[in-house]
């Protein structure tokens, strides 16, 4: 069993916290991760995706009032997003009695919807948690190829076989278009969703170009922008902005757009293995996509982007901290790792703390010019440990 680098987290921020949302697609294993945080304590749990649960909050202060001393698993919170306003006084309540810390654990798919309905009825008495598809801090490097093919999803990643883990993807991108995003509230054809999801695949790791998006599904560009929207509330895309605040260089202002798990990606575009990868034109983009989630996700307290001139100079990845310290990262699928001219160039405007050339080897050394030339593994691991 893979144990989930947040778990600790969640732990403390329940101890913490009256209500602690959980969010992430579907599938990643936020109801596994509950169970195991629910197991060391008395809990109970319910689904509200059933209506047998869903009847068990037909009054919800009563079921509330009866389970005071336990930790309640909601799972499919969205589902019931009149709920909010109970939770409220019942956190409140709780709270003048003096026990009000690591009573709600709340799951959902991530939406909009969810984050806005908890964020106006509980401000001040929730705090949020995102688990991701596994990275490679929870399987370790030497699974580094594995995860890079099949992705992080938990039915993927250990499938027995590559073509279990391709099947369950292609049935993953089928129940999300048809059934579950049409839960979520959005009417949107499922073959237009489809074919958008297959565009981006197409042109992953490339800056957007909504125009071209627009024209290619036969929509306008702001319908483009709400579907956009959409997948990114999901958790299924990432949209990653432009580093700005150099006035004296004219600057890229349009976000790189990547497809959040390489596992999907690779079944929208019909990439079977290891060797289909190598051999496709979106292998970069897949692999640089790779890299920068996982470093992402483990520098959640830092806002990422990437720079880019019209000239040429480009950092594929900017961590920038609260405290104004920042990381640039570069991204090569290479086992021979050389400092370009354009990242030269980049470094010089942006004058990082640190730079990192992130590469396809394992060894750890200088490149010159203040860059440390790093493996995947490496990088991850000293993200993991600040």
């Amino acid at each position: 069993m893979i144990t989930r680098r947040i778990a600790s987290e969640a732990i403390a921020l329940l101890d913490q916290s009256p209500a602690v949302v959980l969010t992430g697609p579907r599938q990643v294993g936020k109801t596994t991760l509950a169970l195991e945080i629910a197991g060391g304590r008395p809990a109970s749990y319910l689904d509200l995706e059933s209506e047998r649960d869903r009847a068990r909050l037909a009054e919800p202060e009563l079921y509330f009032d009866d389970h005071v001393d336990e930790l309640l698993v909601l799972d499919e919170i969205q589902r019931l997003p009149g709920l909010f306003e109970v939770l409220r006084g019942a956190i409140d309540r709780d709270r003048r009695k003096g026990n009000a810390n690591g009573r709600f654990l709340l799951l959902g798919s991530a939406s909009l919807q969810l984050l806005e309905q908890s964020g106006e009825s509980l401000a001040g008495r929730i705090a949020y948690i995102e688990l991701a598809p596994f990275d490679v801090t929870e399987v370790g490097a030497e699974q580094l190829d594995r995860l890079w093919v099949r992705g992080g999803f938990p039915e993927s990643f250990l499938a027995d076989t590559g073509e279990t883990s391709m099947r369950w993807r292609r049935d993953f991108i089928r129940t999300y278009l048809e059934r579950d995003i049409p839960q979520l509230g959005p009417r949107i054809p499922a073959e237009t969703l489809r074919r958008l999801w297959t565009m981006l695949a197409h042109n992953q790791a490339q800056l957007l170009n909504a125009a071209n998006l627009a024209r290619g599904l036969g929509v306008s560009g702001a319908t483009i922008g709400r579907y956009l929207d959409l997948m990114v509330d999901l958790l299924l895309v990432r949209r990653l902005p432009p580093r700005l605040g150099n006035a004296s260089k004219r600057l890229v202002r349009s976000p790189k757009v990547y497809l959040r798990d390489s596992g999907l990606l690779h079944a929208l575009l019909g990439i079977a293995d290891k060797e289909s990868l190598l051999g496709h034109p979106v292998v970069g983009g897949s692999w640089e996509g790779l890299v920068i989630e996982n470093l992402a996700g483990l520098a959640a307290d830092a806002e990422p982007s990437f720079y880019r001139t019209s000239g040429g100079a480009e950092i594929d990845l900017v961590l920038t901290w609260r405290d104004g310290r920042e990381w640039a990262i570069e991204v090569k699928r290479t086992l021979s790792p050389k400092l370009g001219r354009g990242m030269r160039s980049a470094l010089a405007d942006v004058k990082p703390d640190r730079a990192f050339l992130v590469y396809a080897g394992d060894e750890r050394f200088p490149l010159g010019a203040g860059v440390e030339a790093i493996g995947v593994g490496g990088l991850c691991a000293e993200l993991s440990s600040k």
